[in-house]
């Protein structure tokens, strides 16, 4: 049991039975009242006069029938009041109701009842002396700990967590696996005169798997790791952050050879100069602090910092220097091998069913996280307990895909017959479109199902990871989003607000071409824009520009011929397969939603869709001595 527990409910118990003895004491003294003699008090029992007669040892307390309470002292020890009142009463000509006297016991004279009258009072004001100085006490310790570190401490030999329950991230895990042997073989590096990293810095977008690794390191190693995220070390009081990055190395370098694990390192270490407060920044100080713990004087020390991050750009160049953090290691999304890897780890202790392809979930879900991919299987459990299944099938999949991809169906939105032409026509001009285009996805559903905020959508997944992408991809895309409005024109020779969204997208994209990609004919390989943020705040306020109003005018003519072209191929689509328009708006008029087989369907005229996207470019001049081989990712 806790010892400051017991030693506070001592406390208590002692006021408790000090405040009882005190009542005790106060009941039993005597009450202040006027004494009058032996021989009056029987003669007012002769006259019928009194009530009630308590004795107490030699005193009598008389209550009489009217007028104030008094008090008579007997004579002698040996004196038998009650005889004496029966005979008085029997003297006056009654006969004495024996109920009105009563004789408490005598006084306890033992050396308990001496211990409870006289004793305990003085425990009491002694415990709560005690009591007071002990809750100084406590708050004095409070406010001695304020700038202790907030880290959790987990034992190597107690965690579940090892590179088994990783996957998707090979080459992560292989780096990782030397500081795992560092830990373990210090000798196998000493010998050869390598050090041991200071530290090792997890960049990643959100849900990769950073904390998940780090865990995963200290279950290999079998070493103590310190848990602690950015944030807890800033206070409002000046100083507080710097203590606790003490305290806390030198809690991990008492427990060496350990691991310490700082989640969102990004929260204290951010450049230093660009905080709100100056110079003289709290989260400046507590960064200095770390500095200094990493690579100080003292670097004799087996402690490895593992930071976790999703903006290293934020981060101060001091920290990002070699000795302190050592390795950068990337934990990137997963491509098609690592969501397969990722679903298989996923669904073990599920039952599913045999029908179920992960590979084919694996490949409807391009982008996805690890996260995502565990919110997915999870979402997939949840239907298949809501429909009372006793196994996860493909039908669960589809519809965890969707709700996670376009939202929860919107059941309760009733769309009138109107509108619902409306949609199908527009769906199915994107759907057109991408199927004609040689360069956009292939579509693998459309529906006309309101979920989330979209009345209906089409979905076209790739048919494998692509790194590059090229100028007549983007154009063949950005018709493929023109596609739903230009199907309204041609339909109903009126555009609606439903292609804001599709409208909006097509001209950022265009926007970046000319922009970013140099895809402008124009302007050329050229960069515009200089895009500035507030390191502390991590957000754009806005893009400085770096180029003319004469420039600025061609970039948005630019920006307008690349949307106009686009607009002009997907109406040039739709007039030459208007039949096959109408046929997808009527079979998702009568069947609402209509997958990549169904769709297919419509087009036995035409050959199949091309998977362009594998092939390699066309080569012009190639240089004698080179592979004729793909393009590698910058």
């Amino acid at each position: 049991m806790n010892s400051k527990f017991m030693r506070n409910g001592l406390v208590m118990l002692i006021l408790v039975i000090g405040t009882a003895a005190l009542l005790y004491t106060w009941i039993n003294q005597g009450t202040t009242a006027e004494r009058v003699g032996y021989g009056t008090f029987l003669a007012n029992v002769q006259a019928q006069q009194v009530q009630e007669v308590i004795q107490k040892d030699t005193t009598l307390a008389v209550k009489p029938k009217n007028g104030a309470q008094y008090t008579v002292v007997v004579p002698t020890v040996l004196t038998d009041v009650l005889k004496d009142m029966k005979e008085a009463a029997t003297a006056g000509g009654q006969t004495l109701d024996t109920k009105i006297y009563k004789a408490e016991l005598p006084p306890d004279t033992s050396w308990l009842g001496i211990l409870i009258t006289a004793v305990l009072p003085l425990l009491v004001i002694g415990g709560f002396i005690y009591f007071m100085m002990r809750q100084a006490q406590g708050t004095n310790n409070q406010a001695l700990s304020f700038g202790k570190s907030r880290a959790r401490m987990f034992l190597g030999n107690k965690s579940i967590v090892t590179f088994n329950d990783v996957a998707g991230v090979d080459e992560a895990k292989t780096e990782l696996q030397e500081v795992v042997e560092f830990l373990k073989y210090p000798e196998k590096f000493n010998t050869l005169g390598a050090r041991i990293p200071r530290g090792v810095l997890l960049v990643g977008p959100p849900g990769t798997g950073k904390t998940l690794m780090a865990r995963a390191v200290a279950g290999e190693a079998g070493v103590p790791f310190f848990s602690i995220s950015g944030s807890e070390f800033v206070e409002m009081f000046v100083g507080v952050g710097a203590s606790r990055v003490r305290d806390l190395f030198d809690q991990a370098k008492r427990n060496s050879p350990c691991i310490v694990f700082v989640d969102e390192i990004d929260a204290v270490g951010r450049q230093r100069g660009a905080g709100l407060g100056g110079s003289h920044d709290e989260r400046e100080q507590t960064l200095n602090q770390i500095l200094v713990e990493m690579d100080g004087f003292d670097t004799n020390t087996n402690v490895i910092v593992v930071a976790a991050t999703n903006r290293p750009d934020v981060l101060d160049p001091a920290l990002l220097r070699p000795g302190r953090f050592d390795r950068q290691v990337i934990l990137d999304r997963p491509d098609m091998r690592g969501r397969v890897a990722i679903l298989k780890v996923h669904v073990k202790g599920k039952p599913l069913d045999k029908s179920v392809d992960l590979e084919g979930v694996a490949r409807q879900s391009p982008g996805f996280s690890g996260a995502d991919l565990a919110n997915l299987m999870n979402e997939a459990a949840i239907l298949a307990a809501r429909r009372n299944k006793k196994s996860i099938g493909t039908p669960e999949f589809q519809e965890a895909l969707d709700r996670i991809i376009a939202g929860p169906e919107r059941k309760s939105r009733i769309i009138s017959d109107p509108e619902k032409l409306i949609i199908a026509y527009h769906e199915g001009g994107h759907a057109l479109v991408q199927r004609i285009l040689p360069k956009c996805d292939p579509v693998s559903k459309v529906t006309i199902i309101s979920r989330g905020m979209a009345l209906g959508y089409t979905m076209a997944l790739p048919s494998e990871d692509r790194y590059l992408q090229s100028k007549t991809e983007f154009e063949d895309k950005i018709a493929g989003l023109l596609g739903g409005t230009a199907s309204e024109r041609l339909v109903f020779g009126d555009t609606t607000t439903g292609a804001s969204n599709d409208i909006e997208k097509a001209t950022a994209l265009a926007r970046r071409m000319v922009t970013e990609f140099g895809m402008s004919d124009k302007l050329g390989p050229l960069s515009f824009g200089k895009r500035d943020e507030l390191v502390f705040l991590g957000r754009e306020i806005g893009e400085q520009r770096n180029y003319s109003d004469e420039v600025a005018k061609t970039i948005d003519d630019e920006v307008r011929a690349i949307i106009d072209r686009a607009y002009e191929r997907a109406m040039e689509v739709l007039e030459t397969h208007r039949d096959k328009l109408d046929a997808l708006a009527a079979k998702l008029i009568a069947e609402e939603t209509v997958d990549s087989e169904g769709f297919e369907s419509l087009f036995t005229d035409l050959p199949p869709k091309q998977d362009v996207h594998g092939s390699p470019p066309r080569l012009i001049n190639l240089p004698k001595g080179l592979p004729a081989a793909g393009l590698n990712p910058a």
